[in-house]
Order: structure tokens, then C-alpha cells, then sequence
């Protein structure tokens, strides 16, 4: 049960000592910028480190941020070695965490339907302020009890 747990502390204290040296500038590649390390996922035999990071940018950004992280690996990979006390130090890996790029989107897939919805329902007006004043001359007042009795009736 204690061996199960032990790939997950490995890995955060992986992270952890790679975020500060990611920001205390110890790498001196241009190329890797201002990245945000989300997690590192370490294997069952600790024999691989999978760093997930996200970054600001496009594809060209994301390449060349790629490219400077694997020339610095090895520079990291020392580092983690002498931080952590471990028999072997993992290999490190560095992907670019899409699961942030992936709630994202799925968020502006919600906020079309909704909208596309709202459009069917009567327009957006209707979705923002049902009880508003109507074309009949009915007062508000009578659009929120029947609104209510609506309510009561589901």
C-alpha cells in the first residue's frame, strides 16, 4: 500500500524541485520562457519522470519552448539527482499538459449550446430577463406569478 503512494511523492518532489529551478533562472535557454510545470507523473519502478507543462503561445512558441526543455534535460536531471535522494534518478520527460487547452474548449462548447438555446427559447433577451415588459401590456408583475405558477408546476 506504502509503495503505491511513493511514485506520487517522487513526483512532487520532482516538481517541486524543478519549479524552482525553472524559476530561479538556473537554466539560461531563452527558449523555455514562462512555463507552469502542473505535474509530474512518475512510473510504478521510478524509473520515468513525466513532466506535464503549459505555457502561453502559439505552435512555433510551443516547439521551440519543447526543443529548449529537451536540451536542458540533462542540466535537470543532475539537478533533480543531488535534491532528491533516490537510488536512480528518473529519466525526465517533458510534455505540454493539454488538459488545460482541452477544458477550454469544452467550456466553449457548453457557452454555444446554452446560447444556442437561449435562441431557441425566444432570443437572448428572454433568456436574460424572462419577467421584463412584454409586447401584450401585461405588468411585470403579472409575468412573474405566472412565471411562478410555471415554477410550482414541474
Amino acid at each position: 500500500m506504502a509503495q503505491g503512494h511513493r511514485p506520487h511523492r517522487v513526483g512532487d518532489q520532482i516538481r517541486q524541485e524543478l519549479s524552482e529551478l525553472l524559476t530561479r533562472g538556473a537554466v539560461h535557454d531563452p527558449g523555455i520562457g514562462f512555463i507552469t510545470l502542473t505535474r509530474v507523473s512518475v512510473t510504478s519502478d521510478l524509473q520515468i519522470a513525466r513532466v506535464f507543462y503549459t505555457l502561453l503561445g502559439d505552435a512555433a512558441r510551443q516547439r521551440e519552448t519543447q526543443q529548449a526543455l529537451e536540451r536542458a534535460t540533462p542540466f535537470l536531471r543532475r539537478q533533480v539527482g543531488q535534491r532528491v535522494r533516490l537510488r536512480r534518478v528518473p529519466e525526465l520527460e517533458f510534455r505540454l499538459d493539454q488538459a488545460v487547452a482541452h477544458q477550454d474548449r469544452i467550456e466553449q462548447v457548453l457557452r454555444d449550446l446554452h446560447a444556442e438555446e437561449a435562441e431557441r427559447l425566444g432570443g437572448p433577451a428572454a433568456a436574460i430577463d424572462p419577467a421584463g415588459p412584454s409586447s401584450d401590456g401585461a405588468s411585470p408583475s403579472s409575468h412573474a406569478a405566472s412565471a411562478g405558477d410555471d415554477g410550482d408546476s414541474h
